[in-house]
């Protein structure tokens, strides 16, 4: 009887504990800063602390205490969503099992490096701690290249999950795991649930999505696991995920139309497993990348990924011999098996072959690997000896004279959906191939938050009303001041003299009524257009004239911000007529400030006459740092005559790989007595400088400056095809050679 009642005694005193621990929990509401550092001084283990509705501007919020296991203490909003921290705020937390959640973070950025960290400073950190349903939503820097960081994580066993993060356009890696210090390795974190909204190009190093480590430590393990998150368009770098740590797992993340890849930059003993990369065809959207030692790449599904070289679907890199800690370290003892890679455009091995990256891949295996392309293209790119890896089992569709010898089967595969959505090849011989039937596809709806929406389809234009105004004073001034978002402003038959600058801060569309019949725009200041932050502008089937500008030098019909802008912008001419802009010297088209970038610049069957400085002068970014002003530029069907210095200028130093633009296009077009003017620094009808993708193709040059082009950093492909120069140069070409063939050139 007395052993029988020993065990009843404890248990009862276990229950009484926890009935005793619960009776004393508080729930704190404070309505105020002030009232909220006196709160968070009395807090004890199972206590919650709540933030009253409403905003909360300048707001630093700092974090601590000591809760237990299973009794955490916890910040929380009185209502999820309804709690709105602004203006200069940031969150730190420090101490033991504490828990965060339901607040909102946007309008302001944060005064420190930081958004939200796991710790208070340096020696004191938060382990065994949660961020959970958080939202932070363009919470960014003003400073486009200024560098903040959204989530840092330190300590250790922290976890953070359904998090909905959104909208990081300026510099600086969106989340971070840091591995400084030997608190916070070994850590044993927990990333998952969470949404990763939307990261704009930032054109420039620093703009991935997630990092693990740093190369200063990424012979460290940090032991991290990445799962079940989802990665929608998120396009900073080409870099989404960069490890740089080691023993993580990276497993069931869905990646959507996100440009880049996951990428094992440094550390070893990696699994990245059961993850699916849709690309649908987007632009430089890849998939995973291999460097360094005991890599295992295992059930991946990677569909309709056009991505090439480091973004392509699937990288295995050459190393560097005996590679300093912060370059590339030999692939060796790697497994890549039983992944699905479908109507993907590359595959590349040894990449980064040169005099330096020259150490191959060693005693890897890729095995069991699906491969099928419609037509059967053979999508595989070897770039050195790739004896190092053994190939067995991998089955490709209907490829010919396939490159690799041995390990592959190349026979017809036709390929079904099954209720994962994903598609699978049809017969019981092919079971053991590519990805695992069973595979689970993360949907986007169970990551972040269900009280905060996610962000759609972007479409900037034309998605509002149409707004029809007469030629009459200063009724184009009134409709661009008035117009909303994705409106049009239809331009009835006349002349317009715009006496004020038009300051864009959405996107307009701006055409005429009668495409047959133009309105002519003139204007008096110095610029016709400012493209603010948020701006973008649209015009067609208009005429402009710059006669009635004032005689000053470096005047412009656009021009953007003279500020940083977060956002980039477009800019889209369309049967455009553009004459006159020659009052005085260098007077441009499109003129641009340094920390300002455009997405998409495109013009199409346009005409412009009579201009004295450049078209679109596209090179403030000077400092060789990698950034550029624009990633896509695209001439089409378009004539230019008499224009005093350069059609365009596009710029792009130094020597970062982290970045797939700037992008070139001139097609079918004219230019007639093109950079003749003695102010013409460039000496060219057309300059590029470090431009990775450039297509110069079916033009005719009569009397103009050459083409010049400086290739530079990366693989870039420059291709100048089906071309005409009379009484032109042929094109300057330096550091590199072109796809140059069937161009004619009459002297």
């Amino acid at each position: 009887m007395r052993h029988f009642l020993r065990p009843m005694i404890g248990l009862m005193l276990i229950v009484a504990s926890v009935l005793c621990l619960d009776a004393s929990a508080a729930d704190i509401l404070v309505k105020s800063q002030s009232e909220y550092k006196k709160a968070l001084k009395k807090l004890q283990p199972g206590d919650t602390l709540m933030l009253a509705n409403g905003i909360w501007n300048d707001f630093e919020i700092v974090f601590t205490g000591e809760g237990k296991a299973g009794n955490p203490i916890t910040l929380t909003a009185q209502e999820k969503g309804k709690v709105i921290i602004s203006g200069q705020s940031n969150l730190r937390l420090a101490g033991e099992h504490l828990v965060v959640s339901g607040l909102v973070f946007k309008n302001g950025y944060t005064p420190t490096s930081e958004v939200i960290s796991f710790r208070r400073n340096s020696t004191t950190l938060a382990n065994h701690s949660r961020i959970t349903e958080v939202v932070v939503d363009h919470f960014n820097n003003p400073e486009r290249t200024e560098t903040d960081f959204w989530v840092m994580m330190y300590g250790k066993n922290n976890r953070f999950d359904h998090n909905h993060l959104v909208g990081k356009s300026n510099n600086g890696v969106t989340m971070a795991v840091r591995l400084d210090t030997e608190d916070s390795q070994d850590n044993r974190h927990l990333i998952d649930h969470n949404y990763f909204g939307p990261r704009p190009i930032l054109g420039s190093n620093g703009g991935e999505t997630l990092r693990l480590g740093t190369s200063h430590y990424s012979l460290t393990n940090s032991l991290t696991t990445v799962e079940n998150n989802y990665f929608d368009r998120c396009d900073g770098e080409v870099e989404i995920i960069s490890n740089k740590s080691g023993g993580n797992i990276f497993k069931g993340n869905v990646f959507f139309e996100s440009r880049g890849t996951l990428t094992l930059r440094h550390g070893n003993d990696t699994l990245v497993e059961n993850n699916v990369f849709f690309g649908n065809g987007v632009d430089h959207t890849g998939g995973i990348r291999v460097i360094n030692k005991r890599q295992t790449i295992r059930n991946n599904y990677l569909h309709g990924l056009t991505g090439s070289r480091f973004g392509s679907a699937l990288t295995i890199m050459n190393g560097v011999p005996d590679s300093p800690i912060n370059r590339y370290h030999q692939v060796e003892d790697s497994l890549i098996e039983n992944n699905s890679i479908i109507d993907s455009h590359h595959i590349e091995l040894a990449a980064g072959s040169d005099k330096e990256r020259s150490a191959v891949p060693l005693s890897t295996k890729f095995r069991n690997n699906l491969i099928s392309n419609a037509g059967g293209a053979d999508v595989f790119t070897v770039h050195d000896d790739i004896s190092g890896i053994s190939f067995e089992g991998n089955v490709l569709n209907q490829v010919n004279d396939f490159q690799i010898p041995g390990g592959f089967s190349s026979q017809p595969v036709q390929l079904e959906q099954q209720e994962n959505g994903l598609m699978y090849p049809i017969g019981s011989e092919l079971e053991k191939v590519g990805v695992s039937r069973d595979l689970e596809v993360l949907d986007r709806a169970s990551t972040g938050v269900s009280w905060y929406p996610k962000p759609g389809k972007e479409s900037s234009f034309d998605t509002g009303k149409v707004i029809s105004i007469k030629a009459a004073e200063g009724s184009l001034e009134r409709a661009v001041a008035g117009a909303g978002a994705g409106e049009v402003i239809e331009l009835q038959p006349g002349n317009y003299l715009v006496r004020k600058l038009l300051v864009l801060d959405k996107a307009l569309t701006i055409r005429a009524a009668d495409a047959e019949n133009k309105p002519l725009i003139e204007f008096e200041r110095t610029a016709l257009f400012e493209i603010a932050d948020g701006g973008s502008l649209k015009i067609e089937n208009l005429k402009f004239s710059g006669e009635k500008s004032p005689d000053a030098a470096g005047n412009t019909l656009v021009r953007t911000s003279r500020y940083s802008m977060l956002g980039s912008y477009q800019l889209l001419v369309n049967n455009c007529e553009i004459e006159n802009l020659n009052i005085n010297h260098s007077f441009n088209f499109l003129t641009v400030a340094k920390s300002t970038f455009a997405n998409r610049i495109d013009i199409q069957g346009s005409r412009f006459e009579e201009i004295s400085g450049a078209v679109l002068e596209l090179n403030t970014e000077t400092d060789d740092l990698g950034l550029y002003n624009a990633e896509y530029v695209s001439i089409v069907d378009s004539v230019f005559r008499n224009i005093g210095e350069a059609v365009a200028v596009l710029y792009r130093g130094g020597t970062d790989e982290s970045t797939f633009g700037p992008h070139f296009e001139l097609r079918d077009s004219e230019l007639t007595n093109v950079g003749q003017n003695k102010r013409n620094k460039s000496g060219s009808s057309i300059a590029l400088h470090g431009v990775q993708l450039a297509d110069i193709v079916s033009n005719q040059f009569v009397s103009s400056r050459p083409i010049h082009a400086m290739l530079t950093v990366g693989d870039p492909v420059t291709t100048i095809s089906g071309n005409l120069f009379r009484a032109t140069p042929s094109p300057v070409i330096e550091n590199g050679t072109v796809s140059a063939i069937d161009n004619e050139v009459i002297e």
